[in-house]
Formats: C-alpha cells, structure tokens, sequence
C-alpha cells in the first residue's frame, strides 16, 4: 500500500472513474494499461484453501483495494498507508486485498486523532506496538503451537486440510484470553505509571535494569543441531520468563541467548539475578549463565527500554564472570539503602556487635556485596563493578 500507487491526484481520478464506470464500459486506453499491469497472473492466485483461512480468520472476504479502503474509512490514502506501514504489513500496490475489518481500523485510528485523544504520530506510534507485539504473538502461535497440533494424522489430508477446523475451533478462544491478558497487563501498566513519585518519572523512571547472558552460546550454535538448539533457547526464555515474573520484575525482551529485564525495587531485580543462576546451574543441559544489573533513570518506550543505566548493565554483563552477578555502585547503594545489603561486611559487624549488646536481633540481609577492580567499560569510562551473591 503505497501513496505513488495511490496518491497522486491523477490515481484518484482515475480511480473513481473506474469505480463509476458501469459494467463492460469500454475505458481508455491508460486505464487498460493500468488494470492489466495490476492484475495478478494466473500463477499468483492465492491457494483456495489459503483463501479460505484467511477468510475464517479476518471474518471477511477481500473487497477493498487501498485506495478504496482509504476513501470509505474517510481518510488520506496517505495516511492510511503510513497505518498499514507501522502495524507491520508490506506494501500491496493496489491488490483487491483489503476488508471492511481494515475500513474499521482505519476508522477508528482517524477518529481517535480527530477526537484530538491522539495526536498523529501517538497514533503511529499505536499502530507500530501493536503491530509489532502481535506479529511475534502470531508467529509463535503458528510456528511453536499450531504446527505441532496439525501434524497428518490420517493419509490423503495435507496439514493445511487440517489447520482449517482447527483454527475454526481455537479462533474464539485464543481472541478471548489475548483479550483478558492484554487487560490485566494494561491494568498492570496503569498502576505502575500512577504510583510514580512525578509526571517526570512517568516516563523517564528510576529502574533497575538486568542483563542475563548464556556464556559461549556462538560455540553451542556451531556444536548443536538446530532443534537442539530452538529447544535450548525456547528453555531459557521460559524459565526466565517465568521467574522474572514470579518476583515481580517485568521480562522486557529476548534475544536467544540473552534476556533483558526491568524491575522497580532493586532487591526484586538482585533476586531474580540470583534465581537465574542458581536454577540453571541445576540444569545440566544449560550453559553457564551471567548477569550484570544497574541502576538508574530509564526511558521506556513501546515497551523497551533505553538510556545510559541499560548501556551500563550490558557492559557488567559482557565482563561478569560465569554463573556469576555484576551490579554497578548505584545499584550497591540502593541496596544498602534499601537494608537489602550491608554498605560493607564491616559495617555489618558492627551492626551485629552493637546489637548483641543491647539484647537486639541483629540487622538481617539477605544479599552481600563485594567491591571488585575498577575497570575501563567501553563507552561508559572508569566504573566499579560490584559482585552481587547471597549472604549466608
């Protein structure tokens, strides 16, 4: 969906000359040209049972070229292709390939922006996450969920023969729960942006950010076979994911060997660091793993998060050594502050000295900090890298 397919006044006019025009009117020869260079070959036709699918899925059938789409959505095909664009879909020139569905979204885009609830590229921006986020969604359903569910079961079915039922009966059901899940995430979100100190931190916050990296993963890629290899990554996704959300954190992304994650208190961070390593140490078909966590402001955006605290805590991780935990000064500091960790093992006997003299239960920590050499960090100068374990 392209606006010089689309955009140019003589496009437009043309167009709706051809729409206007009664069935097996003779048109000019420009618009001939036109309408066989757009027609798809014989070859190109969708598969039937493609077809089908895809109409059981979007609940329409194909009606609208782009053009088209745009003008009963009340739109600029301009605009509309800069939707289309952001929500993840190739250009389709002027393919009859568009549903009252696309009509609706588009609607509903521009109504938001006229309303003045969006501003354009807020809505852009809308388009862009939602699209992004769902096309994974979509791509590990059919990749990791359905394939193993339509695997031939009887001779003479192809597994597309299959999938059709199959999709007919899980459609409804998955709409519902991403529904319910995009809710309690939303619900989730809200409360974590109205609880912040200012209108500041609502956007650029203090987070505490963490990097957990499978070591020697490029030598594992060359050693394993490639199922081997998916069943090893789509392990240590899970088990991240799950113990990341277990204590609280936020599982930010995955990058196949390496996973990036954000929590709010440091203490929560600090022990999902800690449960990582010491989970996968169990796991004799796991590589070593090391983490490296800072502290500090974060600009989140679409989901991600960006600034010099996430730069930090991927240089802790590249230089922290196997099965181990590298934090920056400011994150040792929150926790000291916190009484998650001594400011030093010290300090904490004095503390416990103290104490025992006055008939008190002395201070309790659950984690201890030990100060390692300062080192040039690339990118980021002189810094002093804390290891981070658990206290005894």
């Amino acid at each position: 969906m392209t606006a010089d397919d689309a955009g140019s006044d003589t496009a437009e006019e043309r167009e709706a000359h051809d729409a206007a025009a009664p069935e097996g009117a003779v048109r000019d020869t420009g618009a001939r040209e036109s309408a066989a260079a757009e027609a798809p070959e014989e070859d190109d036709q969708p598969d039937p049972i493609a077809l089908r699918l895809e109409q059981l899925i979007l609940g329409a059938e194909r009606r609208y070229t782009p053009f088209q789409a745009a003008r009963s959505a009340g739109v600029s095909v301009e605009l509309a292709t800069r939707f289309w664009r952001a929500m993840g879909f190739a250009d389709i020139g002027q393919a009859k390939a568009l549903t009252e569905a696309d009509v609706l979204a588009l609607r509903r885009l521009s109504g938001l922006v006229e309303a003045g609830l969006l501003s354009e590229p807020m809505a852009i921006q809308v388009a862009r996450s939602t699209g992004q986020t769902s096309a994974r969604l979509a791509d590990w359903q059919i990749d990791s969920f359905l394939e193993g569910l339509t695997d031939p079961q009887e001779t003479g079915m192809t597994r597309t023969e299959i999938a059709y039922p199959l999709v007919e009966l899980l459609l409804p059901e998955l709409e519902e729960f991403l529904v319910y899940v995009y809710r309690r995430q939303l619900a989730a979100a809200t409360g974590r942006v109205v609880q912040a100190a200012d209108d500041v931190e609502m956007v650029d916050r203090r987070l505490a950010v963490g990097f957990a990296d499978l070591v020697s993963f490029t030598r594992l890629t060359r050693r394993l076979e490639e199922e081997e290899l998916g069943e090893l990554v789509e392990a240590f996704e899970t088990t991240a994911a799950d113990l990341v959300a277990a204590h609280g954190g936020r599982l930010i992304k995955t990058l196949g060997d390496e996973v990036l994650y954000a929590a709010d208190d440091a203490g929560i961070a600090a022990e999902i660091a800690l449960r990582l390593i010491e989970t996968l140490t169990h796991d004799e078909t796991m590589p070593e793993l090391r983490v490296g966590i800072a502290f500090g402001t974060v600009t989140t955006r679409m989901g991600d998060v960006f600034g010099t605290t996430v730069n930090l805590a991927s240089r802790l991780t590249s230089i922290a050594p196997k099965n181990a935990v590298l934090v920056d000064g400011a994150f040792a500091e929150e926790l000291s502050r916190t009484g998650e960790a001594p400011v030093s093992e010290a300090e904490a006997a004095e503390a416990a000295a103290a104490a025992e003299k006055e008939g008190e239960e002395p201070p309790s920590y659950r984690f201890a900090l030990q100060p390692m050499w300062q080192r040039p960090v690339r990118g980021l100068g002189v810094v002093e890298p804390w290891l981070l374990s658990r206290r005894a």
